[in-house]
């Protein structure tokens, strides 16, 4: 009877527990469900299409690829935000990181006159130190080090760059030089075009392979007083005394309006500063354009004075309308003097009866450097002046005065003859005269500018208008430097003899031996003809013994070569010795073919100092106030 009523029981306990069970089976179905969608939309919301979702009741698991750590925790704030935290597995693993691309290294250095630094990354076995030692010791003055270092590689031709820039940095005390492994950009200054084209010429033939060289150095333009164009044209044709001009489009302005007056020769002028004004080049192509038109004479511009002289066969009515026409067209500050040349009195060589004679002064200079001074001069006080300034310019012994007086000389007459004379020291030989219409000078020169010079010198000293005739040739031959070697041939020859020959010494000691000697009696010879050359005088020694003892023993042998040389009278100012000891090897001191080829003497170019120290003296100048 129990049995009958305890079997309902049971069988009412079970279906409660079935339907329990799959109440809450589907109950954490929709809850999965829910949370599915929830989380997704939360992490689309965060723009997080790179998370993997599973859902397993409630425990939420996160997968997958985050690009970084910021990635990862973005994930799971996103996922915080609808279930809780400690529901949420994280299985998300972070992208790695790429490889730290190298750093470019790169150093930039700087020297001036008062000083060199050096700013840049550079790799952590460059000897700083030792490059900043290198550069003190030809600059001569500090080296600030600004450098930092980046702990990788060294690029392979890292080295060699550097090197080359401190080079670089040695033959320019006023430069910029920005290095890289493979290219090195250097920026300078030098006093000259002849040393820019050195420099420029040295720089390129040392450059390393591998190494991409950008040379950029510039010189000053020379600054013309007074800036002066001469033109004439004669019955030798068309041609220039003197032209100046102030940029390379006035160059240009100038010298097409000479060709187009019948000019031919060598188109060449002077691009310099001190220009009166920023239109010289439209205004002296006015003037020469005005003397084309004329046919004759000569137009001359001194700074801001214009001075247009024509031939007695001008006819009046063209030269009236081209001066008005030339007044014109100059430019603002311009002043023009006119002068059409009277007819000569006389139609023979000597002066008609009545007519007063024609008086003159002329000086002539000999090749072997006499001069004699004859003709008129206007009194006593003036000849005392020309002879003590004769004698001044060309030795009183060398002088012969033959002179008159005559008070009836033109105005300026005493003005054109120190001019003259001024003109006569431009020559080798040749000679000046003075006549009322005109100053003559003739005659060969050693000097390539000598014309140029002349103009600039009687457009400067006489009265506007005065008319004057320069024919000057320049002889390369009477140049006593023009045969004498260029520095760098300096330079190769003397080490040309030592490659023939290398100067010897006891051992362990300065003193040349006797087969020494004969190579010291060669290297004079050379330097005989390189005494305005500044060279250094290198001893060098191999690696054996203490470096100290090999430093000072090739000054010592340095010093032995310099006083052996001296010996054969021959100056030496302008070389110094200087000992490397073994610092520079040129062969391998594990040989003793190699030894020997390291104990040697070397000659190289030297930085001239009296430039620098005119430079030094410039800035200092500059920097010093006005009283």
């Amino acid at each position: 009877m129990r049995l009958k009523i305890a079997i309902p029981t049971i069988m009412t306990i079970a279906l409660a527990g079935v339907l329990s069970y799959g109440a809450a089976t589907v109950a954490a179905e929709k809850i999965e469900v829910r949370a599915r969608s929830d989380i997704s939309q939360a992490l689309r919301a965060a723009d997080l299409p790179w998370v993997r979702l599973d859902v397993d009741g409630l425990q939420v698991a996160l997968s997958g690829s985050a690009p970084d750590e910021a990635g990862r925790f973005a994930a799971l704030a996103a996922v915080g935000t609808v279930v809780d935290a400690t529901r949420v597995l994280d299985q998300m693993n972070v992208t790695p990181d790429e490889d730290i691309e190298t750093p470019e290294f790169s150093v930039e250095i700087l020297r001036n006159l008062d000083g060199v630094s050096m700013i840049g990354l550079v790799p952590p076995r460059m000897d700083r130190e030792g490059i900043a030692a290198r550069i003190s010791d030809f600059a001569g003055v500090p080296v600030t080090d600004l450098l930092e270092v980046g702990d990788y590689p060294t690029p392979r031709s890292w080295d060699p760059a550097v090197d080359y820039a401190v080079e670089a940095l040695k033959l320019l005390p006023r430069s910029k030089v920005s290095v890289s492994a493979d290219r090195v950009a250097i920026t300078g200054i030098v006093d000259s075009e002849q040393m820019r084209r050195q420099v420029e010429n040295a720089l390129t033939r040392a450059a390393p392979s591998g190494v991409t060289p950008v040379i950029d150095i510039s010189a000053p333009r020379p600054v013309i007083a007074p800036f002066t164009v001469r033109f004439l044209i004669d019955e030798d044709g068309a041609r220039f005394d003197a032209c100046a001009a102030d940029t390379d489009l006035a160059k240009g302005t100038i010298l097409a309006a000479a060709s187009k007056a019948g000019y031919t020769g060598p188109l060449h002028c002077q691009i310099g500063l001190g220009t009166p004004s920023l239109d010289w080049g439209p205004a002296v192509a006015a003037g020469i354009g005005a003397l084309e038109r004329i046919g004759a004479g000569s137009v001359t511009f001194s700074d801001t004075k214009v001075s247009l002289i024509t031939p007695h066969t001008t006819l009046l009515p063209s030269f009236d309308r081209e001066v008005g026409e030339l007044e014109g067209a100059l430019p603002e500050g311009f002043s023009l003097t006119a002068v059409r040349n009277p007819p000569p009195e006389t139609e023979g060589g000597t002066p008609e009866e009545g007519l007063p004679e024609i008086p003159e002064f002329s000086a002539t200079l000999s090749p072997e450097g006499e001069v004699q001074l004859r003709g008129r001069l206007p009194s006593a006080r003036t000849r005392n002046v020309v002879e003590s300034y004769a004698h001044a310019r060309f030795g009183k012994s060398a002088t012969y005065e033959a002179t008159r007086l005559d008070d009836r000389l033109p105005d300026g007459w005493s003005l054109k003859v120190m001019a003259a004379l001024d003109a006569l020291s431009y020559l080798n030989n040749g000679s000046v005269l003075v006549r009322p219409e005109i100053l003559t000078i003739r005659g060969d020169t050693s000097r390539e500018d000598a014309s140029a010079a002349i103009a600039g010198l009687l457009a400067d000293r006489l009265d506007e208008g005065a008319d004057y005739e320069i024919k000057v040739a320049y002889i390369e031959t009477l140049n006593p430097l023009a045969g004498l070697p260029t520095p760098e041939e300096c330079v190769a020859q003397l080490n040309t003899v030592l490659d023939v020959q290398k100067i010897t010494f006891e051992p362990g000691s300065a003193s040349i031996d006797t087969a020494g000697l004969s190579v010291i009696d060669n290297l004079a010879q050379v330097l005989r003809d390189c005494q305005t050359v500044k060279m250094e005088i290198g001893g060098h020694t191999d690696s054996q013994g203490r470096e100290t003892m090999n430093q000072n023993l090739s000054q010592e042998r340095a010093n032995a070569v310099l006083n052996a040389v001296m010996s054969r009278r021959v100056l030496t100012s302008n070389l110094t010795a200087k000992g490397y000891g073994e610092a520079i090897p040129i062969a391998d001191n594990d040989t003793e073919a190699g030894r020997e080829a390291n104990r040697r003497i070397e000659f190289t170019q030297l930085q001239d100092p009296d430039a620098l120290a005119e430079a030094d003296g410039a800035k200092d100048s500059e920097a010093e106030p006005d009283e």
